[in-house]
């Protein structure tokens, strides 16, 4: 228990610091931007984008989190078992039932998000729900709960906004080196300034991401094991969802340390697999199975 407590206040702490750092690194744009042009209001702008990302990315990121997931609320009629097998979990881990949601496709997969116990939820694909028994998805829901109990959702749900938006800021310089107007002095800053964040954006957001760190997999994985008391179904889900290569119809890059397993499926060989936001499942049915 202890244990537990002192991973949810890292996470808490790794949270601000995220938010810290995003802030002056805009803010350190805005300067530049500034001191390039030699307009002041443009450094106030850079810092109110910055506090209204910020804000947004911890009122509101749970639901761009869903929405970019193309999750909708669940069906009380058509998934009752399914809402019916998360409040029963929520129960047993003495905290408060997330709102449950659906995603149509049929690669298997699930996440959560939201900012703390009251304001959270979880998501799983129907392909998920189709191929995987009653206690198998147990375990999965048992993993996804946990993270909403240690507290891993905060960070995680955060970092969906802020690591998206570093994206954008890449696009916004490429577009300012095309079609930006102005002297050469000033054309050729934004061109460099493009050329890194073009470079630099794909990798920024998967560190990002790495921030919250892979061990958080490990640490739901044990919660959730030790709440069903059966670690084998959880083991046993993992390896059949590893079986899937297909990705999901909505995965990115922005929000791809969500779920459970990897989102892209085993076929991809880019920069995000490269990153990996998650540790091999092999690993994780090995340590789930005492092996």
């Amino acid at each position: 228990m202890k244990h537990l407590m002192a991973q949810q206040s890292k996470n808490i702490r790794r949270t601000w610091v995220l938010i810290a750092v995003f802030c002056i690194v805009i803010i350190g744009l805005g300067e530049l931007f500034a001191e390039q042009y030699g307009n002041p209001t443009i450094l106030y702008g850079f810092i109110a984008f910055s506090l209204v990302m910020n804000i947004t990315s911890y009122w509101f990121a749970d639901k761009i989190a869903l929405k970019s997931a193309g999750a909708i609320p669940a069906d009380k009629a058509t998934h009752q078992a399914l809402i019916a097998s998360v409040d029963r979990i929520a129960t047993m881990m003495q905290m408060t039932s997330p709102r449950v949601y659906t995603i149509l496709d049929e690669a298997p997969n699930a996440f959560a998000t939201g900012r703390n116990e009251a304001h959270a939820a979880i998501a799983v694909t129907t392909g998920l729900l189709a191929i995987l028994t009653p206690e198998e998805l147990d375990g999965v829901l048992a993993h996804e709960l946990s993270h909403i109990k240690n507290r891993d959702i905060l960070i995680g749900t955060v970092a969906v906004v802020l690591a998206g938006f570093i994206a954008i800021f890449a696009n916004v310089f490429l577009r300012m080196r095309f079609f930006g107007r102005g002297n050469n002095r000033s054309n050729g800053f934004i061109a460099i300034i493009g050329l890194l964040a073009a470079i630099i954006t794909p990798i920024a957001a998967s560190l990002i991401q790495l921030a919250i760190s892979r061990k958080r997999e490990f640490l739901a994985d044990a919660s959730g094991a030790l709440c069903t008391h059966h670690p084998e179904h959880l083991a046993s889900a993992l390896q059949k969802i590893a079986v899937h290569n297909a990705p999901l119809a909505h995965a990115n890059t922005a929000t791809a340390h969500l779920y459970i397993v990897n989102p892209f499926g085993k076929g991809s060989a880019s920069l995000r697999t490269l990153f990996a936001t998650h540790p091999p499942v092999e690993e994780r049915i090995k340590v789930l199975l005492g092996k």
